[in-house]
């Protein structure tokens, strides 16, 4: 059933009977029974929980007719392996003490990540259990740029300025922190697809921040090595990165080793149609509805759906998806009408 799931097929650019769908935070907290067992334990408890990250994985599965599971985790954990520690809370977002010394950057070390993430093992394990097929489950991890900025800003920036800082007057050491990164974030998912998971997505999320000169130089090189290396295990691989319309060349290219597994993920910034067009059509899409329009009229949703599938022009290789993850507080009524409404405009 996974072979020939409509995601993966999807992913594969092969015909399907519908478009797939599946959305980012598809588990969070737009979900009342997500809410219930967060009040009961911090975000990071959650995801070092494996019984309570499986209840969370497969929550939406149970309200939604998804075409994907994606394990609940956070693009941060990997960050433990190289003996960083964060928090994450409601009001204040991730909190990381950050790295404002060479010799802290220096001292970065990849260690033992199946020991300090055996959790993440763990969880992959039981969903691969409970699943038993019925739909493929996506793994992922941030993107070395996205988790070098979460260290040096110290958390979410509005402009940061420190990682550009870094780039700019410190090269060497800059390479350096991204060759470590890189590296993690292969261990890391080498780890997840041993595991079970038959699809990952990487998440470059502040990456849009660049320019496209400095995306090349500073980026690049490393984004490519990590799509290199899983790209020879021939499982699909999903690039995604918000404010990336600039990118999207460079970004196609960071995948260019990868053989018909290769997707790029974009945000609801540039249209499906002049973005697949930019990309070429022997790669992949997903996306891209703006995650605002779930607090729309049904009508409107509709509408909405109906101008990205038919700018998709039912050309293989487009996996539906927001152009970011679900919004805290979107109604409920309104997702499942969305991937039901995305599934009957499709049919073939």
């Amino acid at each position: 059933m996974i072979k020939t799931s409509s995601f993966l097929k999807a992913c594969r650019r092969e015909k399907t009977d519908f478009t797939p769908v599946w959305l980012m935070r598809q588990a969070g907290r737009y979900l009342p029974e997500y809410r219930k067992i967060r009040q009961k334990m911090s975000f990071l408890k959650m995801c070092k929980t494996p019984e309570i990250a499986v209840e969370v994985t497969l929550q939406p599965l149970k309200r939604l007719n998804l075409d994907a599971a994606i394990l609940f985790a956070d693009i941060l954990l990997p960050l433990e392996v190289i003996g960083i520690k964060f928090e994450i809370t409601d009001k204040e977002g991730v909190k990381i003490n950050p790295l404002n010394k060479i010799k802290e950057i220096k001292a970065l070390k990849i260690n033992a990540p199946e020991e300090k993430l055996y959790f993440v093992v763990e969880t992959i394990k039981i969903l691969h259990r409970e699943l038993a097929g019925k739909v493929p489950l996506i793994g992922f991890s941030g993107a070395p740029f996205t988790l070098a900025s979460y260290l040096i800003e110290g958390g979410h920036s509005q402009n940061y300025l420190k990682t550009k800082k870094l780039m700019y007057q410190k090269p060497k050491i800059w390479q350096m922190l991204m060759t470590v990164l890189a590296q993690l974030v292969i261990e890391y998912l080498k780890m997840q697809i041993n595991a079970g998971v038959q699809a990952i997505q990487i998440f470059d999320s502040w990456v849009g921040c660049l320019a496209p000169n400095d995306y090349r130089q500073y980026v690049l090189p490393y984004s490519k090595k990590i799509f290199t290396e899983l790209g020879r295990l021939g499982i699909p691989l999903i690039h995604f990165a918000t404010g990336s319309a600039g990118l999207l060349e460079l970004m196609r290219n960071a995948g260019g080793d990868v053989r018909g597994n290769y997707l790029i993920g974009i945000d609801w910034r540039i249209n499906l149609d002049a973005a697949w067009k930019r990309i070429g059509y022997d790669v992949g899409i997903q996306g891209n509805l703006d995650p605002a329009v779930l607090f729309a009229p049904k009508k409107e949703i509709k509408k909405r759906v109906k101008d990205i599938l038919t700018r998709a022009d039912n050309r293989p290789g487009h996996i539906f998806n927001l152009g970011h993850g679900v919004l805290p507080n979107t109604p409920v009524d309104s997702v499942i009408f969305l991937v039901d409404t995305v599934h009957k405009l499709s049919q073939r």
